[in-house]
């Protein structure tokens, strides 16, 4: 079996994305499953026809993006995608969309096809803070996702994929000018490497 484990470059002034650096420390194989990383641009439209290419490129059995998320206490599988682009920030080639939908023929959203809750279990078994979120925003990670749920269900449909969000690394929330809850990325490596085993599980329960 295969998967795609994606993450992000920095953004939004940030010198590194916790989720990048703690893609380097997870293993290229776990269990059954073999892992394609790749790390995508903050950049709307453009990070989508990227994750595209993958999905064509590697045909996974599933798919899991990992993206940043400033101010969350713990890391966070999504639930939900939205069919909706509203930048708060540039992106990283300083596009700004608002009110945009992502696709106009997708519906208004899509839920996640990961075991979200499995997840999340998995994460705090391995002593680490999880909980599921009903959010993904409505800045590029809500974007991919959305875009990876829309090409599966079109060209993959027996796929699974989805999002999960993590906080901030200790010298980001260092940085900030409030107090801001952090990770060490050891541990994010570790909390996607639970996750991981969960969708393996999943995977393997479904054969």
């Amino acid at each position: 079996m295969k998967m795609l484990l994606t993450g992000f470059e920095p953004f939004g002034g940030e010198t590194i994305n916790p989720a990048q650096e703690a893609l380097a420390l997870v293993p290229d194989r776990m269990g059954a499953l073999e892992i394609v990383k790749l790390i995508l641009p903050v950049v709307f439209g453009t990070s989508i026809a990227v994750i595209r290419a993958a999905l064509r490129e590697h045909r996974p059995d599933a798919v899991l993006c990992v993206g940043q998320a400033g101010g969350r206490m713990e890391v966070t599988p999504e639930r939900v995608a939205l069919n909706l682009s509203d930048a708060r920030i540039p992106d990283n080639e300083n596009n700004r969309p608002m009110d945009e939908p992502i696709f106009a023929d997708g519906p208004a959203a899509y839920f996640a096809t990961l075991p979200v809750k499995d997840m999340a279990a998995a994460i705090r078994i391995a002593g680490l803070p999880a909980r599921v979120s009903n959010t993904a925003g409505l800045f590029v990670c809500n974007h991919v996702m959305y875009g990876v749920l829309y090409h599966l269900a079109h060209e993959l449909p027996d796929a699974i994929g989805g999002f999960m969000h993590v906080p901030y690394a200790p010298e980001q929330a260092a940085r900030q000018a409030t107090a801001q809850p952090s990770m060490a990325k050891d541990d994010i490596a570790r909390a996607i490497a639970a996750a991981i085993g969960a969708i393996e599980r999943h995977l393997a329960a479904r054969r």
